[in-house]
């Protein structure tokens, strides 16, 4: 659950919870005073001119107070104008008696235009505060959409809820939503009460369905509305929301639709979100079981060859060991241990990407020579290598490396093997190292049939294998292992093909700071 303090924005666009009726009194006071100037401005007036000119003046007041401030106040002014005109301009002044019949039909017709001219100026009033309010929905409804068609978690939804809640009307608002077996607080302003009467009351609202709190016949004790967030599969959640100014006044009915339309949005982006979790949820599992089911397939099948070539290779020498001579004992006994190392790297790649998987693996750094690192990968590799021609180029000015010698070994390892693995074994392989930016690169190449364009970023995934390899024994773990070893020493690898066929792995490797020491000879 998280707090929210504050939130930046645009002022409010919509009225607060403050109620305006108590300011109605000041509008008739202004209908008052305005009615009062004509009167006084027409008493010079109407020694040159008709007094029945001067019903233009009253009718503008009328306008005015209907297109100000309303129904009420335009009426009063309308009636007061036929009252101020009859006493201050028609004949006898000062007193209500009128000398002339004919003035009473003007009396009629200034309150008929008067009352006339109010309703139409307050109709078109209410209907341009109308569009007006229609417009601020709108834009309203359509800034909630664009940040939650943006939101990618729970958390970013209730943030933009709460953030527009408050814009708009002027409330502290929470959120309230189920996680496992409990019915718990989300997230919430920092405004908004926090204890166990807003639980039980958001915990009733998820239950029923209903609107409760605050403005509403059930538990209208509490000191907040509580509404329910509905979706087609049902009460997701419930949003918890409270007035800052006044306790016992509430929205009006356009802002109660609103509210209502916004929270039907967040019910819908909420739900597409735990949707879309769950969508996530469900594809890591078959993922998962993708490759539980890919590793324990690769594994049965690389395990089961070397371990037939040594229970072969044993059970030949237990059994017939009278029969065979020297070299058939060796021979076999060859291929029992390199059987063994063959399976030995096997389980070490396994036990490597667990490591790795879980963060486990921590090289302890040192400087290292680059030869001596060529060097025991070579040795790692002794049997393998036996038969096929290497070609070093490995300087040995090089600059040492940082890194640790087991596991970089181990990553070199497994690009030696694989370019074994995958060329023909009457080509070289080519072990190549030099100094670029301020990086050790060793390249190891072979002369084997490359990789598609297409799949040389896949190489380094796990459990990748190239199409047209697939009949070549391996798990597709080695390179992605390389890839986790050079990548905890802060270094880079990567794969090319080469011109004229084959491929090149590159890895690049940190230099090593110079000790203190040497630091100082080198002044």
């Amino acid at each position: 659950m998280y707090v929210i303090s504050g939130a930046a924005g645009s002022p409010p666009a919509l009225p607060r919870f403050a109620p305006e009726a108590g300011r109605a009194w000041r509008q008739y006071l202004y209908g008052i005073g305005l009615v009062a100037l004509v009167s006084l401005i027409g008493q010079p007036i109407r020694m040159v001119i008709d007094p029945t000119n001067l019903v233009m003046l009253y009718l503008l007041v009328v306008l005015v107070a209907a297109i100000r401030w309303g129904r009420g106040p335009s009426v009063f002014t309308a009636v007061l104008s036929v009252l101020a005109f009859d006493f201050f301009m028609v004949p006898p002044q000062l007193t209500f008696a009128v000398s002339d019949a004919q003035y009473i039909l003007t009396f009629l017709g200034l309150l008929a235009v008067g009352l006339v001219i109010s309703t139409l100026a307050v109709r078109a009033r209410e209907q341009a505060e109308a569009a007006r309010r229609r417009e601020t929905h709108t834009a309203a409804l359509y800034d909630l959409s664009r940040d939650l068609a943006t939101a990618v978690s729970q958390d970013m939804v209730m943030q933009a809820a709460i953030r527009h809640n408050r814009e708009l009307f002027d409330c502290e608002t929470a959120v309230f939503l189920p996680e496992g077996d409990r019915f718990t607080l989300h997230a919430r302003s920092a405004g908004f009460p926090l204890d166990q009467e807003s639980n039980a009351v958001a915990t009733w609202v998820f239950q029923h369905g209903q609107v409760a709190g605050l403005g509403t016949n059930t538990l209208a004790a509490a000191e907040a509305r509580y509404l329910p967030l509905k979706t087609a599969q049902g009460v997701i959640g419930v949003v918890g929301i409270k007035p800052r100014l006044a306790r016992k006044m509430f929205l009006s009915p356009d802002h109660e639709r609103l509210l209502e339309a916004l929270l039907s949005q967040i019910a819908l982006a909420t739900e597409a979100v735990r949707l879309a979790d769950k969508a996530h949820q469900a594809q890591l599992l078959r993922e998962t079981e993708k490759l539980q089911t890919a590793l324990l397939n690769s594994i049965s099948h690389n395990l089961r060859t070397p371990l037939a070539s040594i229970t072969g290779a044993l059970s030949t020498l237990r059994d017939d060991d009278q029969m065979l001579d020297t070299d058939a004992r060796w021979e076999l006994l060859n291929t029992a241990w390199e059987e063994s190392e063959r399976l030995n790297r096997l389980v070490g790649n396994l036990l490597s990407m667990t490591r790795l998987e879980a963060r486990a693996m921590k090289p302890a750094l040192e400087p290292c020579d680059v030869e001596d690192l060529v060097g025991v990968t070579l040795a790692q590799l002794a049997n393998l290598l036996r038969p096929r021609q290497l070609v070093m180029d490995v300087p040995a000015a090089l600059p040492p490396v940082s890194v640790d010698l087991v596991l970089a070994a181990q990553a070199l390892v497994n690009l030696v093997e694989n370019a074994v693995k995958y060329s023909p074994a009457d080509t070289p392989v080519d072990i190549r190292a030099y100094v670029d930016q301020g990086q050790v690169v060793i390249e190891v190449s072979d002369r084997g049939v490359g990789i598609p364009q297409a799949e040389l970023d896949h190489i380094f995934d796990k459990f990748y294998r190239v199409q047209r390899m697939s009949d070549m024994s391996g798990t597709g773990l080695g390179l992605s292992i390389s890839k986790g070893i050079v990548e905890l020493h802060g270094g880079r690898i990567w794969a090319l093909n080469r011109p004229g066929g084959g491929m090149t792995v590159a890895i690049a490797l940190p230099i090593a700071e110079p000790s203190p020491g040497e630091k100082e000879m080198q002044r």
